[in-house]
């Protein structure tokens, strides 16, 4: 087959949708495919293939709520003329789809999307947005999502809507099979009877960094070493997308007005987006309520995650945190070293580390954020600890609560022991890509269709 994937970032990128789409792209060239990717210009991306898979940049920013900017037009026209056997897209809310939407009657090849989660939909912003989409994801001749219980399939279901399947996420049963090292510990100053603690995810603010740090703080740990590794890479800034755009120094007056309204229309937006949430919480709980929330914000602002870092590793004896960007085989040896992956994310879809974490043989314990709960039943691998969720459907943990369910693992050890084993029988059972990749085969050649 002849393989279009579209999605907003690719390799060298680093995040959950890129390595999804680098491990179905690369599985679908061994197995015989064509691919090629269209995504973003980056400024540190020198090449346009990697291990098989063709890469098509396009200088394009944005989504449709917060506006789309640069060569939208070259990307259609793309789109609409690519002479495919299928064309994947990744994502809502993001401009390989959204810019998608006035052409996707034009493409004759089969349209398969990956909804991703709809981090948006209940942003007062994107009301419009998700008002429109129902009629959008019926011009696509298959959905794939990786959950069975999550706001996009229920969003689906209820618009009468069956024309997907599931298929979960999983790790590399390549990258995992590497032999642990046992001189991690040492290279990264860790001593050998500290119990290590693991989370990863991108430096964002919104994947748990912070209240992770303040656990481990809170932590009553007995008497005994703790070690935490916060490990995140720094998504993509605007400097490093490379993106061909008028500034109003180079405008005529009047493009220079207008793109200044479209930027005040951007903030107002945000603005009544907040002005609605304040309101939400006014009808429900009254002015307590509001107040509540602004002194939760003021706190949070007061007790950052550095300030958590600094307050560990210059005040406590006996624990330590380590702020990293390893490499991805290093990190994989975090993965093998760590005795407990503890995950406190905002939101999510589908945690791909959760994944990772079965695959190394390494216990987790979670939030239930994205389908996180689903993971833990599917694998047998972690644990949950209980968090709610506010009116935009962000996952807030109490961070003395995560650090007793902490406390209350390392008091099990031999408990550890089991979900580790549990979590890595099923991911070579089922959640690695090589399983995974069949799943996708079959879908975008069509055996498997409405």
């Amino acid at each position: 087959m002849k393989l279009l994937f579209c999605c907003e970032f690719y390799y060298p990128s680093v995040g959950g949708v890129q390595e999804v789409m680098r491990q179905i792209a690369e599985r679908m060239v061994k197995n015989g495919h064509e691919v090629t990717i269209a995504t973003s210009q980056l400024n540190n991306r020198n090449f346009d293939s990697h291990n098989g898979v063709r890469i098509v940049e396009f200088a394009v920013t944005g989504n449709l709520t917060r506006g789309l900017e640069g060569e939208i037009e070259r990307y259609q026209s793309f789109l609409a003329n690519f002479n495919a056997d299928a064309i994947m897209i990744k994502a809502a809310q993001q401009w390989t789809f959204d810019a998608s939407w006035p052409v996707l009657d034009l493409i004759k090849a089969r349209k398969v999307f990956i909804p991703c989660g709809f981090s948006g939909l209940y942003e007062p912003e994107y009301a419009q947005y998700f008002c429109n989409l129902p009629n959008i994801l019926r011009k696509f001749d298959h959905l794939i999502f990786y959950a069975e219980r999550y706001r996009d399939i229920d969003f689906v279901k209820n618009h009468g809507m069956q024309h997907f399947s599931i298929v979960p996420n999983g790790a590399c049963e390549e990258e995992f099979s590497a032999i642990k090292d046992s001189s991690f510990r040492e290279r990264h100053g860790i001593p050998e009877s500290s119990f290590l603690l693991l989370t990863v995810g991108s430096m964002t603010g919104m994947k748990g960094h912070r209240e992770v740090a303040e656990a481990v703080a809170r932590l009553n740990s007995k008497g005994r070493h703790v070690t935490l590794i916060l490990n995140g890479n720094r998504l993509p800034s605007i400097s490093d997308i490379r993106v061909n755009l008028a500034t109003p120094s180079k405008c005529s007056g009047i493009e220079n007005l207008l793109i200044r309204f479209r930027h005040l229309g951007k903030r107002t937006s945000k603005l009544a987006g907040k002005a609605c949430r304040a309101f939400r919480v006014y009808q429900k709980e009254g002015w307590k309520g509001v107040w509540q929330r602004i002194a939760t914000l003021l706190g949070q602002k007061k007790k950052t995650l550095d300030y958590w870092i600094n307050d560990i590793n210059h005040q406590v004896r006996n624990k330590k945190i380590l702020q990293l960007d390893l490499p991805r085989t290093e990190l994989i040896q975090a993965y093998k070293a760590s005795d407990l992956f503890v995950f406190a994310s905002n939101i999510e879809y589908s945690p791909l580390v959760l994944f990772e974490s079965t695959a190394a043989g390494l216990p987790f314990l979670s939030v239930p954020v994205g389908n996180a709960e689903e993971i833990a039943e599917w694998t047998g691998g972690g644990c949950i600890c209980p968090a709610l969720k506010d009116e935009r459907g962000y996952t807030r943990v109490d961070p003395e609560l995560l650090s007793k369910m902490i406390l209350e693992l390392m008091d099990h050890p031999e408990d550890l022991r089991k979900l580790g084993e549990n979590g890595h029988a099923a991911w070579r059972e089922r959640f690695n890509w090589l399983t995974i990749a069949k799943d996708y085969e079959e879908i975008l050649s069509g055996v498997v269709s409405r």
